[in-house]
């Protein structure tokens, strides 16, 4: 699905109210709907028997609100509204939403930060409605404002929280909360969904995000262009490779897996097997000879076999056997426990000067180009994915200082001529040319040692089967998401282990494929 940026929105809607006469009181009456739907959706009892509190502002989202408590009150919920800001800076659309509430016998009350009756009020809540700032809010909410306050009220109310078109104090455009941001359980954002709702910590202030169709005509949603989207099942679903009913084992792709060190024989065995799982053909798995015995003891549908090594880790004269045995495959992976050291960096950059064949980096692999980003530029009109957590991405120069997720895995895609997964949560898939997907699977219990790894097989499995680089990355991530999601559903995100990912994986392409 895009995702779109405030100053899109801004546009549509004005496309919408000048270009195609459609009054903006009709696109803020449909907005209500769908916030007062949300509302009565999380009522624990009756409406008769709850009561709920909009906190609006004096903008249109504010008018959002003022009209969403008029259709609660009408459905018998006792609420109040309060008005955080001025009244002499509130809307044509916000002052009429204002007399349709007041004909219905409920007035929109100032709000008073030092009123502890609107404290209690809003703290006694079964319901809140968050409408104090649209998509527009560019600077942070200033400590000791009403703004503040009403942000502050809401969080620590336990009542459920409903957030109109974008969480308080979330970025529309990046996901980073400026100062401090509402916690809401749902939010219902309007005609599409924003890019803060899907990155950063915006992700998780929005809660479940609902899109609501207010009237935006379809044609001007379908022929906006957004550099970033949501990846879907649909997407995955043409990711995956299709199986030829007469193939054999070398139709579905040869993968050479280069990896291991001693003590780090999980790494490398993780990725061959998640690699198999989904569906390659022939995997090889290359480890320092001193890991080699592990290995072959592990491995039941790889190939594992024994290369030169120092100190448990492999040596520069790796190169050679390496090299050869990758000219016969189609994708290689390097990185899974590999290890740090002099000689695991001088073998790292020889080999990424010389595959010819798509590479995915990972772990360590990716230290490797610290001071040597050179090497990546080099291959620019080759394809390397590289996967990389926060970590490993401050280490080869990625900038994540600006609190924007997305623009910085862009910004290095497109410096470096490569595919970037920034690991994390809502994981990100860059390209060279700008755009990005974002993966909207996945759970805690894969923030544990060893989930990288399999992300790893997944990805330069696709890559071998004949995935375009794109589809291999992010519907890899999407898949290892998935897979992580069933594993939790049967272990909790507890008692999960990357194993146990590696084996929801099959439950997950066949949810794909139905």
């Amino acid at each position: 699905m895009k995702l779109t940026t405030a100053a899109q929105m801004k546009e549509l809607d004005h496309q919408a109210i000048e270009k195609r006469n459609i009054p903006s009181i009709d696109l803020m009456e449909r907005a209500a709907e769908g916030v007062a739907q949300a509302a009565l959706d999380l009522l624990p009892r009756r409406p008769g028997r709850c009561r709920g509190a909009a906190l609006c502002g004096a903008g249109n989202n504010g008018g959002d609100g003022i009209a969403a408590a008029r259709l609660l009150f009408l459905k018998g919920l006792k609420i109040r509204a309060f008005l955080v800001g001025n009244y002499e800076k509130m809307t044509s659309d916000a002052l009429e939403e204002t007399r349709r509430l007041s004909e219905c016998g409920v007035e929109l009350e100032r709000f008073d930060p030092m009123d502890q009756g609107q404290r209690a009020w809003v703290m006694g809540c079964d319901v809140a409605i968050d409408a104090l700032f649209g998509v527009g809010l560019s600077r942070p909410i200033a400590d000791g404002s009403p703004f503040a306050a009403a942000v502050d009220w809401m969080n620590e109310s336990r009542c459920a929280l409903v957030a109109a078109d974008i969480a308080s104090g979330v970025a529309a455009d990046t996901g980073d909360v400026l100062g401090r941001a509402v916690r809401a359980d749902r939010t219902v954002t309007f005609t599409l969904p924003k890019i803060g709702q899907a990155v950063g910590e915006g992700a998780v202030r929005s809660g479940a995000v609902e899109v609501r169709d207010i009237g935006i005509p379809a044609d001007l949603v379908q022929d906006l262009v957004c550099r970033a989207q949501t990846v879907e099942r649909d997407f995955v679903r043409i990711a995956l490779p299709p199986r030829k009913i007469d193939g054999h084992k070398g139709t579905f792709g040869k993968v050479l897996i280069v990896g291991g060190a001693m003590g780090y024989t999980g790494a490398p065995y993780l990725t061959a097997a998640a690699a198999v799982r989904t569906g390659c053909g022939l995997v090889s798995l290359g480890v320092p000879a001193a890991i080699w015995p592990v290995e072959a003891a592990k491995c039941v549908s790889a190939m594992p076999f024994p290369l030169p090594d120092k100190h448990g880790k492999l040596s520069p004269k790796a190169k050679e056997e390496i090299l050869r045995r990758a000219a016969g495959c189609d994708a290689v992976a390097i990185g899974p426990g590999l290890g740090r050291g002099s000689g695991v960096t001088e073998l790292v950059l020889d080999l990424l000067r010389e595959i010819r064949q798509p590479v995915v980096l990972d772990a360590d692999g990716i230290n490797a180009l610290a001071g040597h980003m050179d090497v990546l530029d080099a291959r620019r009109e080759r394809i390397t994915v590289l996967t990389p957590h926060d970590g490993e991405f401050a280490r080869i120069g990625g900038d994540l200082s600006a609190g924007d997720r997305l623009g910085a895995t862009r910004a290095f895609a497109a410096a470096h001529g490569c595919i970037l997964v920034l690991k994390g949560h809502r994981t990100i898939t860059a390209v060279p040319s700008g755009n990005a997907l974002v993966n909207t699977t996945g759970n805690s219990g894969l923030a544990k040692g060893g989930s990288g790894d399999v992300l790893t097989g997944v990805i330069v499995s696709l890559l071998a089967q004949g995935a375009s680089p794109v589809q291999a990355a992010a519907g890899g991530v999407w898949l290892h998401g998935r897979a992580g999601d069933l594993a939790a559903e049967q272990l909790t995100a507890y008692g999960m282990t990357p194993e146990d990912v590696i084996a929801s994986l099959p439950a997950a392409i066949r949810e794909v494929l139905s």
